[in-house]
C-alpha cells in the first residue's frame, strides 16, 4: 500500500528521505533551492508518496485556485524529486489520486520532457482520474558541447559575432569569480538595476543563492569593465557537467562596446575548456539572441489538471470543451 503524506516544510526531505538519495540533476532539484523559495515567502506543501523504501515528492504550493509548483521566475524547470526505480509511475499515480481529496485543480509548469517528466505526469494524472490539458509554455535554449574545445565552438558562431569580439574585446577587461565576492555582486546588482532588464523578483533570494553556490565552488560570476567601470555582468553556475546561465545584463549607455559579447565569450571559454561541461543551459525564454550562442531549443510544458467530479472544476472544463468545439468547427 502506498502511503501519501503532506508536509508544510521542505525539511522533511532531510529526514528519512535524505537529499543525497534523490536523483538530482541541477540547482532546481535540490532541497536547498526549495528552502530558499520557502524562506522567500512561498508557502510549501510537499506531497510525499512512498512504498517499500521507494518514494517521491511533489514540491507544491497551495493557492486560491488549487495547487501550483514550488517555483519562482528564477526556476528553469520543475519536476518531482524522487528516490525510486521500479515504482516511479505507481507512486506518481497514487499521489495524483490523493490530491483529488485536497483540491479540484493542479497546475504544473515549466515541465521538461527530454527526460519524460511531462509525459509521465500527464499519464499519471489522467490515470488518477484528472482531466489533463497539456500545452507548451516556454522554450529552453541549450548547447551540447559534444567534446568541442571553445575554439572549435567559436569557429561555428555567426561571422558577425566573431568579428565583433575581434574588434571590441581589447576595450573591455573581464574578471571571473568562482567564489562569492561582495564587491563583484554589488557591481552585478548595479548593472542589472540600471539595465533594460525587468525588476528582479527577489534580489535577496538570488544573493543567498549566489552565496551558497560560491561556498560550494559552483559559482561563475563574470564582470566586464571599461576604463574601470563595470558595464556588463553575468551570473552562471556549474555542476554535474552542466553550466546554467542564470542572469546577464549590461549598461545600455555602453552598448557600443559589445561588452556582453566579450564577457559571454569568456564565460563560454571558462566552462567549456576549464570546467569541461558537456551542456550549457540558457534557461527559459525565447529571446532571439540566444540562437547565436545555443544550438537547440527544448520545449517547456504546462499541465492543467482538473477533477471532473468536483463542481468547482466544471466552469473551466466547459470553457475548454467550447474552445475545442470552436476549433473543430473552424477546421471543418
Amino acid at each position: 500500500m502506498v502511503a501519501v503524506s503532506y508536509h508544510d516544510t521542505v525539511e522533511f526531505l532531510q529526514g528519512p528521505i535524505a537529499p543525497g538519495e534523490y536523483r538530482q540533476a541541477g540547482p532546481f532539484d535540490r532541497v536547498e533551492w526549495f528552502r530558499l523559495l520557502a524562506e522567500g515567502g512561498i508557502s510549501p506543501l510537499l506531497v510525499e508518496a512512498s512504498k517499500d523504501g521507494e518514494c517521491l515528492a511533489l514540491p507544491l504550493t497551495r493557492t486560491d485556485s488549487g495547487f501550483e509548483p514550488l517555483v519562482n521566475w528564477y526556476s528553469f524547470h520543475w519536476r518531482p524529486v524522487m528516490r525510486c526505480d521500479g515504482l516511479g509511475t505507481f507512486l506518481l499515480v497514487a499521489a495524483a489520486k490523493d490530491l483529488r481529496r485536497q483540491s479540484h485543480r493542479v497546475t504544473l509548469w515549466p515541465l521538461p520532457d527530454e527526460d519524460g517528466t511531462a509525459s509521465r505526469l500527464q499519464h499519471a494524472f489522467r490515470e488518477a482520474g484528472w482531466h489533463v490539458e497539456r500545452s507548451q509554455c516556454d522554450h529552453n535554449h541549450i548547447l551540447h558541447v559534444d567534446g568541442r574545445s571553445f575554439a572549435e565552438y567559436w569557429a561555428a558562431r555567426p561571422g558577425a559575432m566573431r568579428t565583433t569580439l575581434k574588434r571590441k574585446a581589447k576595450k573591455v577587461a573581464v574578471e571571473l569569480f568562482d567564489r562569492f565576492d561582495p564587491a563583484a555582486w554589488a557591481a552585478y546588482e548595479h548593472i542589472y538595476a540600471s539595465s533594460w532588464k525587468p525588476e528582479e523578483g527577489n534580489p535577496a533570494l538570488l544573493r543567498q543563492f549566489a552565496q551558497a553556490e560560491g561556498a560550494a565552488g559552483r559559482l561563475r560570476l563574470g564582470i566586464a569593465r571599461h576604463e574601470g567601470i563595470a558595464v556588463a555582468a553575468q551570473f552562471w553556475t556549474v555542476e554535474n557537467g552542466a553550466a546554467y546561465i542564470h542572469k546577464l545584463a549590461h549598461l545600455e549607455e555602453y552598448k557600443a562596446l559589445s561588452a556582453g559579447t566579450t564577457l559571454s565569450a569568456a564565460m563560454f571559454e571558462q566552462t567549456i575548456d576549464r570546467d569541461r561541461v558537456t551542456l550549457i543551459d540558457f534557461g527559459t525564454g525565447n529571446d532571439a539572441y540566444k540562437t547565436d550562442w545555443m544550438e537547440e531549443a527544448r520545449p517547456r510544458y504546462r499541465l492543467e489538471c482538473l477533477d471532473p467530479a468536483q463542481p468547482r472544476a466544471w466552469p473551466v472544463l466547459a470553457r475548454r470543451m467550447a474552445a475545442r468545439l470552436a476549433r473543430a468547427f473552424r477546421q471543418s
